[in-house]
């Protein structure tokens, strides 16, 4: 179809706001099942590295960065779906960057480890 006003005017037929708004409100009970479980999922994995970091006598000004290096872990686990050796070279990949940013990559090892019970790669 090469004749921009009927283009437009399929756009506008399709495009129904109340249809969308009553999609949305059909789905968003489930939606909000799924966001409180991975909620308390993502809560669970930050309160174990707090532990980690504290043990460690990390400065509470460096929570973040190591906070962040749990977080996308955990959204590696979460959403990737890699697993074995594949995982563990990830997680070294994530190690690095987060060592290369100024954090200690022995506290990094031990929340890999400790947290998300993922081994170093094997060399």
């Amino acid at each position: 179809m090469s004749d921009p006003t009927k283009r437009t005017e399929r756009w506008m037929s399709k495009y129904n706001v109340e249809r969308v708004k009553d999609t949305l409100n059909d789905l968003k009970p489930e939606m909000a099942r799924r966001y409180a479980d991975a909620m308390v999922g993502l809560c669970q994995m930050e309160g174990k590295v707090k532990e980690v970091i504290n043990a460690r006598g990390v400065s509470t000004s460096q929570y973040v960065p190591y906070l962040n290096f749990g977080r996308q872990l955990y959204k590696t686990t979460r959403q990737r779906g890699i697993t074995g050796e594949s995982f563990a070279m990830a997680a070294q990949v994530l190690l690095d960057k987060w060592a290369a940013r100024g954090c200690d990559p022995e506290v990094l090892a031990q929340i890999r480890t400790d947290v998300f019970n993922i081994p170093a790669p094997k060399p």
